[in-house]
């Protein structure tokens, strides 16, 4: 009789002690089991792969005065970590609804926050875009309290499946829901010089928009491909290839971080659904509800600093964040991603 029994296949080890491959990274991305190593990568000041370490817990919470009893939102789950602080702080009583565009971290993180003790009786988890917080209000009442963190999560920058970052091989993807609209290598085929340019300038305020503009339109006319992140990375190379040799590797780093930023921003249509978000953002929040949101980059904090400042004007919120709140130098050091972190916040009237 056939054996039909399949073989047992190895699972992939580490390669020395500093594995650059995502999926060699098996001890990251087990963080129950391998408790030490996530620790030790943390101590680092690294983000162990697969996880997202959430920044100025301590700050939101010391704003949002959470009560137990109360309802909030977290209107971007992504790894959970903002959502569990301020579940603890309800101590059992209340409800928190969380909203995530991420089909696939968000099942994981239900999971996760589930096996924690954090079930359905106090956490409903709704894979939406936070764009339709009108929706959710509309269900189930005004929020007292509601946070938002408008970065893209460490898991779906670190895995190279989604083609977040130039750092790892994959598809040009940077979508946050990989079953909607076109990837970045598709938007990207299609634009004009004057298009590439003018969302470089824009979403990103890049230095050398130009000159990666007419690389990329050159790659194309040349019969080049930009299907995955590498590709994009070696034109953006290309692009600045003029500079002296000391200060190339250094541009190349900087500007390729900025032009994978630009490119996700405008695939997830990012700005206008942050517009549409702060728009909404008043009639979801209940008489004296609080809201704290975190922006990345200055595109964000313009749009946000404004919308409280018209919202304040008008008499929407009796009171908004005069300054930004900034993580820790300490918090930085941990966690070399908070570093362009700004909170604002502001309480309805």
């Amino acid at each position: 009789m056939e054996n039909q029994e399949k073989q047992h296949k190895r699972r992939t080890r580490y390669k020395g002690t500093h594995p650059r491959n995502y999926k060699e990274k098996y001890k990251e991305l087990n963080p129950q089991k391998y408790g030490n190593t996530i620790e030790k990568v943390i101590r680092k000041g690294s983000t162990p792969a697969g996880m997202h370490i959430s920044i100025c817990v301590n700050e939101i919470l010391d704003f949002l005065q959470i009560q137990p009893g109360q309802k909030g939102l977290d209107a971007t789950l992504g790894y959970g970590g903002h959502t569990k602080a301020m579940l603890k702080c309800l101590e059992g009583k209340g409800h928190i609804y969380a909203l995530d565009v991420d089909p696939i971290e968000s099942v994981k993180t239900k999971k996760r926050l589930d096996e924690q003790g954090f079930g359905e009786d106090i956490l409903t988890i709704i894979q939406t875009n936070f764009r339709n917080i009108d929706q959710v209000a509309e269900k189930v009442g005004p929020f007292d309290f509601m946070m938002a963190d408008l970065g893209v999560s460490s898991m779906q920058i670190d895995n190279p499946d989604r083609g977040f970052s130039y750092k790892f091989e994959g598809p040009l993807d940077l979508r946050l829901n990989p079953n909607q609209g076109i990837s970045a290598a598709e938007r990207l085929k299609d634009m004009s010089k004057a298009e590439i340019e003018g969302m470089l300038l824009e979403n990103a305020d890049e230095v050398y928009a130009s000159e990666i503009a007419s690389a990329v339109c050159k790659h194309y006319k040349q019969g080049g491909k930009i299907e995955t992140t590498t590709q994009l990375h070696d034109v953006i190379w290309e692009a600045l290839s003029f500079l002296p040799q000391n200060e190339q590797k250094q541009a190349v780093r900087k500007s390729s971080q900025r032009t994978f930023q630009a490119l996700r921003i405008d695939v997830n249509s990012e700005f206008e659904v942050l517009e549409e978000f702060m728009e909404k953002l008043p009639d979801a929040l209940a008489s004296g509800g609080r809201v704290a949101i975190l922006t990345f980059h200055s595109g964000e904090d313009r749009l946000v600093k404004r919308a409280f400042k018209e919202g304040k004007k008008a008499g929407i919120y009796s009171e908004i964040a005069k300054d930004v709140i900034r993580p820790s130098a300490e918090e930085c050091n941990r966690n070399g991603r908070a570093r362009s972190t700004k909170m604002r916040w502001a309480v309805k009237a």
